[in-house]
C-alpha cells in the first residue's frame, strides 16, 4: 500500500529530492494526507472486491451465522490473523506520520486500519455457506492492532515486533487443493510450513552500551503433521493424522534498528522488517524434543 503511491511519484524527483521524499513531515502537509486517505480507500476497497470476486463467488451464500473453529490447524491462522493485523496497522500508522499528522491520529485512523480490513473479511466470511464469522478471529485481530498502539502508547516506539517464516513440507501434497499446489499457494495455505515470531529489541529493553541496536532474540511458533484442520475432521475423510505444536528460541535482525541517513531505506527497511531473518534456532516439539538448526527459516 505504501509502496504504491511512494512509486507512483518516483519518476518526478531528483535523487536527493527523492529521498526527502520518503522523509516524514514535520508539520502537516494536506496534500500528502490527501494522498494516503485516497490511496488507503482505492488500496482496501479494490482488495475487498477483487477477494469477493475471486474468492466468495465461487461459494454459495448463506445467511449471516457464526461458527467456532479456535481448536483449527493448532490455532496457527488465529496467529496469522494476529501478525496481519499487527502489520498492516504499522503500515497505516506509518503512512499518516509521513504526512505529517498527529500522533492521535495515525493511532485512531492508522493503526485500526487492519483490524477495520479483517473485520470486514469476517463479515464476507459470515454470509458464506463454506466458512462463518469467528470471535476467535475477531479477537487475534484486536490483539494484532493492540500490541502496536498499546507499544507506542506504552514506550513511543515498536520493541516487540511479529515476524514471519516459511519452509515447503511434504504435507501439501497430500491434499493440494486445501495446502497449496505451488511456492505462492503453499505459503498462504500450508500451515505445516509457517512460523510466526515475536521478535524482542535486546537494546530497547536494556539499553545496555555492548549490544548492538539492531540484535533481537525472538520466539517462534508453528506445527506439523496437519493434514486438516481437526483431527475429528481428518478421521471423517479417511486419514490419521498426529498434528504437534513447535516453538523455538532464535536470534534476529531489528532493520529498523540499522542506522541510515536515507530515508528511502528507513522505508525498504521498515517493509522487509516483517520477515525473520534466518539464523541459529533452538526447536522445541511435542514429540521431538530439543533439535538445533544452524540456520532455520
Amino acid at each position: 500500500m505504501l509502496s504504491f503511491f511512494l512509486f507512483a511519484n518516483f519518476l518526478s524527483f531528483g535523487q536527493s529530492s527523492f529521498d526527502n521524499f520518503f522523509k516524514p513531515s514535520d508539520t502537516l502537509n494536506v496534500t500528502r494526507k490527501k494522498t494516503v486517505l485516497i490511496t488507503e480507500g482505492v488500496t482496501l476497497g479494490g482488495a475487498l472486491i477483487g477477494l469477493n470476486q475471486l474468492w466468495y463467488k465461487d461459494y454459495p451464500k448463506s445467511n449471516f451465522h457464526t461458527i467456532n473453529d479456535n481448536n483449527q490447524w493448532l490455532q496457527l491462522d488465529k496467529v496469522g490473523h494476529f501478525y496481519s493485523t499487527y502489520h498492516v496497522g504499522k503500515i497505516g500508522a506509518d503512512v499518516l506520520a509521513w504526512s505529517g499528522a498527529l500522533k492521535k491520529e495515525q493511532l485512531l485512523y492508522g493503526a485500526t486500519v487492519g483490524f477495520g480490513f479483517l473485520t470486514v473479511v469476517e463479515i464476507f466470511d459470515g454470509y458464506s455457506q463454506e466458512w462463518g464469522f469467528s470471535w476467535g478471529d475477531m479477537l487475534a485481530n484486536a490483539s494484532g492492532t493492540g500490541l502496536y498502539v498499546g507499544q507506542e502508547l506504552l514506550w513511543h516506539e515498536q520493541r516487540i515486533t511479529p515476524k514471519f517464516s516459511f519452509h515447503q513440507t511434504h504435507f501439501a501434497q497430500n491434499r493440494p487443493e486445501t495446502l497449496g499446489n505451488s511456492f505462492n499457494e503453499q505459503l498462504l495455505k500450508d500451515y505445516n510450513g509457517q512460523t510466526y515470531w515475536l521478535s524482542f529489541n535486546l537494546y530497547s529493553f536494556t539499553h545496555s552500551k555492548v549490544l548492538p541496536k539492531w540484535l533481537n532474540v525472538a520466539l517462534g511458533y508453528g506445527g506439523t503433521g496437519m493434514i486438516y484442520g481437526s483431527n475429528s475432521e481428518a478421521f471423517e475423510n479417511g486419514i490419521s493424522q498426529s498434528p504437534s505444536r513447535e516453538f523455538y528460541l532464535s536470534l534476529d535482525v531489528d532493520l529498523t534498528k540499522i542506522e541510515t541517513k536515507s530515508h528511502f531505506l528507513k522505508t525498504i527497511f521498515s517493509a522487509f522488517n516483517t520477515i525473520k531473518v534466518p539464523a541459529p534456532t533452538l526447536q522445541i516439539g511435542d514429540f521431538n524434543g530439543v533439535k538445533g538448526h544452524f540456520v532455520y527459516f
